[in-house]
């Protein structure tokens, strides 16, 4: 958060300094103002599309963030089920469905969450464990009737888990277009620079739009840099699912 605050404020500042220098050493004309209704009408059409630009690449990023967020809770709650349903197999079976569910949390947690932090691969070893619960929930043919059900259920809850787990490997590797990104910088920069053509005779109101302006683009593209990187950050998708039940 301050290295946040930290960046923003230094932007603010060296906008405000490119304006002081402009105003030392190129001050505007008396006859500046009228003269400029061509380049205020570019530069409000630069704004309204950079401002699109920000909108999408903001869009794009949140739903990758909240889709990583719901892959996890469902995956916790999925692996939570069949740790409960468990309990309706023969001791055996239930003894190994048990191990094998809470070896995979542990490994989600202590193993996967830091490997997606750091954006590494998740390897196979996952896969590996929910494998060896899938084979331990299958019963006997003289299983009975209500075993079977659970043990039925069980593979449901696991396709489910599969399924979620898919999706949070992809949000790891997801990330926001070069296109998007190329456009954010470039955009923010001519937005900015547009800001210069204006022959504003007060330097300091001058000093404060830019400043504002300058700070507001650089928290959003913060922003946007957060939120594509889902499992990293202060706004990041933490293990607490998963702690909330194991």
């Amino acid at each position: 958060m301050l290295e946040t605050l930290a960046i923003v404020l230094g932007v603010s500042l060296l906008a405000a300094a490119c304006v002081a220098v402009r105003h030392r050493f190129w001050p505007p004309a008396p006859d500046a103002e009228p003269r400029e209704d061509v380049a205020e009408y570019i530069a409000m059409m630069v704004g309204v599309l950079y401002a699109l630009v920000l909108g999408l690449a903001l869009v794009s990023v949140w739903d990758t963030r909240s889709g990583a967020e719901g892959h996890v809770q469902t995956e916790a709650s999925a692996t939570h089920q069949v740790r409960l349903l468990a309990d309706g197999l023969p001791k055996p079976h239930a003894d190994g469905v048990r191990s094998g569910i809470e070896a995979y949390a542990r490994h989600v947690v202590s193993v996967e969450f830091p490997a997606m932090t750091a954006r590494e691969p998740l390897g196979q070893r996952g896969w590996d464990l929910l494998g060896t619960v899938r084979v331990a929930s299958r019963l006997p043919a003289d299983a009975t009737p209500s075993q079977q059900a659970t043990s039925q259920e069980i593979l449901a809850q696991l396709g489910t888990l599969d399924d979620a787990r898919r999706g949070r490997e992809g949000d790891a590797d997801s990330g926001l277009s070069l296109v998007l990104w190329v456009g954010l910088i470039l955009g923010g920069i001519l937005t900015l620079a547009f800001m210069f053509m204006f022959g504003v005779e007060r330097s300091f109101t001058h000093v404060v739009m830019v400043m504002g302006l300058a700070a507001l683009i650089t928290f959003m593209v913060l922003l946007i840099h957060q939120l594509d990187q889902p499992f990293r950050g202060m706004l990041a998708v933490d293990t607490a699912p998963f702690s909330r039940y194991f």
